[in-house]
């Protein structure tokens, strides 16, 4: 491995001699497996062998964070002595920044690291049967897991703060909770609503579990929320041809880019449904893509433009690594791992920033929104245009239509059977 990454015999000499060299040589093929290029896991053999020196390390010894902070301290400090030193010496706390996050990623591999969690309430039992009924008796995705379980902890966290029990929580006392979290101004209905619905789901399984008194559930009041109140945000057509044309460079973000703007330009895709594509759902011979729905469950199949195709084609050919991974997007830089919801959000955000477009909601869904209506500009019957983007009924894409005079038309055509 030393061999591998080093030139000068001296650091191969330095790293081979230090100890725990089959636990740093582990550590080093593992990042490697992730995609770390040369440079990456030399800064990391580097490191280990200072580590092991400073901290006096031993195999199955544990080690607090104040040590290894300590431990990275007195690498950076200026006159220290160290080999592979930069041509330009980086700031120390840069310097110690990078050199904390390197022993912290290896003693955590290693099982070393004693870490202490910090508890926000003195429920995460009762929220982690929760998650687990969540799971295996609804059967609900991740994302939606993660969303009641948030909305939870957050309650129990404001339950502890102010010091009262779960066990003689009352009506009024979630109604402050939730006036408390609305005084904030970060949340518009729709969100408090959403945030009510899942306290009140949470109670509702507390209740069966003896955690409160019973009736709660059934007491709480939703938030109230108009319907179809807003109208939906998307781009004007031009700004969607000027973000699409930021991807035109030869760069590999720009490859990649490319491809999962096309996705959410031409099929109005949703975030998870973009993220969840693997390579198998491509058909070239058919020249069809295939894609599971989020909310519906189900899997449509559309056909697969030329457009996209080769802007897919060229991503999978020049940019994506020969990975096992199946999932056809992945991170540019290691670990290499398919991307996240956070990380396809900031592609559209970051991109939409380059042609001055920084206010307003800047996700993917916008994209979505945009592809609706330039359906609907284009005259395509409502009908058509829902069953194209998912929509389970044909009130999810009514919402298009109040701003568009036509499509209000057609929406209007009732029959009325023969009463007009």
């Amino acid at each position: 491995m030393f061999e591998e990454i080093f030139t000068r015999q001296a650091n191969i000499k330095r790293c081979q001699s230090a100890p725990l060299i089959k636990e740093r040589v582990v550590y080093l093929n593992h990042l490697a497996d992730l995609g770390s290029n040369q440079n990456t896991l030399r800064r990391m053999a580097v490191a280990q062998v200072h580590l092991v020196r400073l901290l006096d390390l031993e195999i199955g010894g544990k080690v607090t964070l104040p040590q290894v902070e300590a431990a990275a301290k007195e690498w950076s400090r200026p006159n220290r002595n160290r080999y592979m030193r930069r041509r330009r010496e980086l700031a120390p706390s840069t310097a110690t920044r990078r050199f904390l996050g390197r022993a912290i990623g290896w003693l955590r591999f290693l099982g070393q690291l004693e870490e202490t969690v910090a508890l926000r309430h003195p429920h995460t039992a009762e929220v982690s049967d929760y998650e687990v009924w969540m799971r295996e008796e609804r059967g609900l995705s991740e994302s939606t897991i993660r969303g009641y379980c948030a909305a939870a902890d957050h309650f129990l966290e404001w339950l502890s703060v102010n010091g009262l029990p779960l066990g003689s929580v009352s009506v009024s006392d979630i109604d402050r909770a939730i006036e408390t979290k609305k005084a904030t101004g970060l949340c518009n209905r729709t969100t408090m609503n959403i945030y009510s619905d899942r306290l009140r789901a949470f109670f509702r399984f507390a209740e069966h579990r003896g955690w409160c008194s019973a009736g709660i559930a059934a007491a709480m009041k939703p938030n109230w929320v108009y319907p179809d109140e807003t109208i939906p945000t998307g781009l004007a057509r031009g700004d969607v041809l000027r973000l699409l044309a930021t991807t035109e460079g030869n760069r590999s973000a720009d490859k990649r880019d490319r491809a999962v703007l096309m996705l959410f330009i031409a099929y109005g895709l949703r975030v998870g449904e973009v993220r969840r594509l693997a390579l198998e759902d491509l058909d070239w011979e058919n020249e069809t893509i295939r894609v599971r729905r989020s909310k519906s469950g189900k899997t449509d199949i559309y056909p697969l433009s030329q457009g996209v195709g080769k802007a897919v084609l060229r991503y999978i050919v020049e940019v994506r690594p020969p990975r096992p991974e199946r999932a056809l997007f992945l991170t540019l830089n290691a670990p290499i791992r398919p991307i996240g919801r956070c990380g396809i959000g900031s592609i559209v955000s970051n991109r939409l920033k380059r042609i001055g477009i920084t206010k307003g909601r800047r996700g993917p869904h916008t994209l979505r929104h945009a592809a609706a209506q330039h359906l609907l500009d284009e005259g395509i019957p409502m009908k058509v245009i829902g069953d194209f983007l998912g929509h389970r009924s044909l009130s999810s894409t009514a919402i298009y239509a109040k701003v568009n005079i036509n499509a209000l038309r057609e929406v209007a055509q009732f029959d009325l059977g023969g009463l007009a």
